[in-house]
């Protein structure tokens, strides 16, 4: 009995390391994203370029994310998901350096496709390691991983406008990229392995015939398109129609990231106590009214409040879709969830360029205002996350 004991406690603190070692591939993820951000203003002035061309190299990160995304998946069946984590987020660690050494557009395109490609792959690396965590821990920990990325989001966002303001683009891409090494190398080691070798068999996949996931998918593309957009246009929108600094205007993402890192890791008992549907529909009602107030705002610091509030709503929105989608009836957790996933990676990674085109033409103000409608959309969509209800069974 006691060698049995003493192997179940090796590998409970193994699982624990496990747990904070993908917490802080989140956490590097969401810190790369969030200081991002703050370089997206600077492209204007660096390549003298407008927000039809802008959008269109946000576009080339989407682009390479999402191109990314389904090899990630593939490599992961042929290795799993630990070695899979470690390579990308290695290779992601230098996106953001590569982005801002490109001397002009057509090298910043292929950067941006290198950047969002290996952020891409490494969030959906650092997704399913953390579902191999929860199985060695016998309990959810997703919520507070992506906490975890928002926590990273608001600190690259809070400290990016100040660091270019004061040291140049360069020297800020150096210092996150070394920052972000240095939790990557410290986490790898500890990252989980995969209990049980992902199928790699030649089965093709086929789409879902039931039409709920694709309205929950819809519900997932709504949500995460204002988040893309904040991400992206936010800090251009303070800048250019609201007079604030570069300084400033970088604390419109943070804000929102850190009011969605503190909604996301207090969400599992929100929704425990109110119910999936109830609290996706209370979601929507805060984040419309967060987006709508951040579009009409006439000064800086009531856009960052309501960007801030905004986040309150939209931290739960998209875990209760793709737990809907995990739940459906008649389809594997997978399938579900991969139709979801796309969808929803489309509004943050892939519609911003867009709404660049949109903004040039008519300014954000009006495209937050937009925005707003969709949210409101989602709340009254609510009631098909109605799966998300039921608590996971637990892995056989």
């Amino acid at each position: 009995m006691r060698p049995n004991n003493t192997s179940a406690n090796q590998s409970r603190a193994q699982a624990r390391k496990g747990r904070w070692a993908v917490a802080a591939m989140f956490l590097a993820n969401g810190f790369m994203i969030g200081s991002w951000a703050p370089q997206i203003p600077v492209l204007l002035e660096r390549f003298d370029i407008g927000e039809t061309t802008l959008g269109l190299l946000i576009l080339a990160f989407g682009t390479g994310a999402l191109l990314a995304m389904p090899w990630s998946g593939v490599l992961m069946a042929r290795l799993g998901s630990a070695a899979v984590l470690r390579a990308f987020a290695l290779a992601a660690s230098f996106g953001l350096l590569i982005v801002a050494l490109a001397p002009n557009v057509w090298l910043a395109l292929p950067a941006l496709l290198y950047m969002g490609g290996s952020i891409g792959a490494m969030d959906v690396a650092m997704n399913s390691n953390a579902v191999a965590a929860e199985r060695k821990l016998g309990r959810a920990i997703m919520s507070s991983s992506h906490g975890f990325w928002s926590l990273g989001g608001f600190a690259g966002g809070a400290l990016g406008g100040v660091a270019i303001q004061a040291f140049g683009h360069v020297a800020h891409a150096a210092c996150v990229t070394l920052v972000v090494l240095a939790v990557v190398v410290a986490a790898m080691r500890h990252v989980v392995t995969d209990d049980r070798p992902v199928a790699a068999g030649r089965a093709g996949f086929r789409l879902p015939a039931n039409p709920a996931v694709y309205l929950i998918g819809l519900m997932a593309l709504m949500s995460m398109v204002p988040e893309g957009a904040i991400l992206d246009w936010a800090a251009l929108h303070l800048q250019k129609a609201l007079g604030a600094d570069i300084a400033t205007a970088g604390f419109a993402f943070a804000a929102f990231s850190a009011t969605m890192a503190l909604m996301r890791f207090c969400g599992d008992t929100v929704r425990d106590r109110l119910g999936a549907v109830t609290t996706l529909r209370l979601s929507g009602l805060v984040a419309a009214s967060g987006m709508l107030v951040g579009g009409l705002a006439t000064n800086p610091y009531l856009a960052i409040a309501a960007f801030a509030f905004c986040g309150l709503g939209i931290a739960n929105m998209v875990p209760i879709a793709f737990s809907a989608a995990g739940n459906q009836q008649g389809m594997s957790s997978s399938t579900g969830m991969s139709v979801v996933t796309t969808m929803g990676y489309c509004g943050i990674l892939v519609a911003p360029s867009a709404i660049g085109f949109i903004g040039e033409r008519t300014g954000f103000g009006p495209v937050f205002v937009g925005l707003s409608v969709l949210l409101v959309v989602v709340c009254l969509m609510a009631s098909l996350a109605r799966s998300a209800e039921f608590a996971p069974q637990p892995a056989e």
